[in-house]
């Protein structure tokens, strides 16, 4: 009689993100471990700032792992996953990027179904540790993200790539409308340059208050990227850039500033008042720039 062998699947154990490194969080004394903004920011930015801080935008977790199966579960805040305009995907989702070589390659994404969703990779080979970044959704908050990996498989913990960059700016930076996290801008520069990003872009509500410029200027930051004009007249360009950046300035007066203009809309060679919009507010940054420069 031939003898029975029975195989058994190694035990997924999971481990809470907060225990690994966390990139895009600036502050510790926040009102929920993924929001993007201090606690005490409620009280001086608008409601609207507020409440779009309450996102995960730019968060992602460094680690490293020798296992051949990976699996993410997490849970978001809201329960509308989507938008007309941005699928769950990027809204709502996961995505899982890994080192091959020298370069950072997509590996998988978590697609949500409802706010508790659960993601897995099998497969990978095995006897061989891999460097990992794992982006938390875009456009929705989360309350817990847990990575799992069989029992006796490693997971650590990865340092940040020295100080970060800061973005600050409009539903561009914020991340509209990226099919998933990993392919909104700042995600995508990270990599390229192989910095740390915090991603303070906040949908329609780029600014450039001075309230941002102080909140900016208590992280120690490699740049500060200002990219507002979406979010402006040219008059309000005129009005807010310097004063923008003399607060920031005065809170980190060594630290580079790099400020982006007006993009060119695609519908602007039809649209004389869009091409218009977008060259007045080059024309009112360029002033403004050139004031600046001592």
């Amino acid at each position: 009689m031939l003898p029975l062998i029975l195989l058994f699947a190694a035990e997924i154990v999971f481990t809470d993100v907060n225990k690994l490194t966390v990139e895009g969080r600036a502050w510790t004394d926040l009102a929920a471990p993924f929001d993007r903004l201090p606690a005490s920011a409620q009280k001086t930015v608008r409601p609207a700032v507020w409440s779009l801080s309450r996102h995960s935008a730019g968060m992602v977790v460094r680690f490293r792992s020798d296992a051949t199966t990976l699996s993410a579960r997490w849970t978001v805040t809201n329960e509308n996953l989507a938008m007309p305009h941005m699928p769950a995907t990027g809204v709502s989702g996961l995505d899982l990027y890994v080192r091959v070589g020298s370069k950072w390659r997509w590996l998988a994404n978590g697609r949500p179904t409802a706010k508790m969703n659960t993601m897995t990779v099998s497969g990978l080979a095995s006897d061989t540790v891999r460097d990992y970044l794992l982006y938390l959704p875009l456009y929705n908050g989360v309350s817990s993200v847990e990575i799992g990996v069989p029992e006796g498989s490693k997971l650590e913990k990865q340092p940040s790539p020295g100080k970060p960059i800061v973005f600050y700016g409009t539903s561009i930076i914020h991340g509209a409308c990226a099919s998933r996290p990993g392919m909104a801008l700042p995600a995508i520069l990270g990599r390229r340059l192989e910095r740390a990003t915090v991603n303070l872009g906040f949908s329609g509500n780029g600014k450039l208050e001075p309230e941002l410029a102080r909140l900016m200027g208590e992280i120690d930051a490699a740049a500060y990227i200002v990219d507002c004009l979406p979010n402006c007249s040219a008059a309000e360009v005129a009005e807010r850039t310097g004063p923008f950046v003399r607060e920031l300035r005065k809170h980190r007066p060594h630290t580079p500033i790099v400020l982006v203009e007006d993009r060119t809309y695609a519908n602007a060679h039809s649209l004389p008042a869009v091409a218009k919009r977008n060259a007045d507010n080059r024309a009112a940054l360029r002033k403004v720039f050139d004031e600046l420069t001592w």
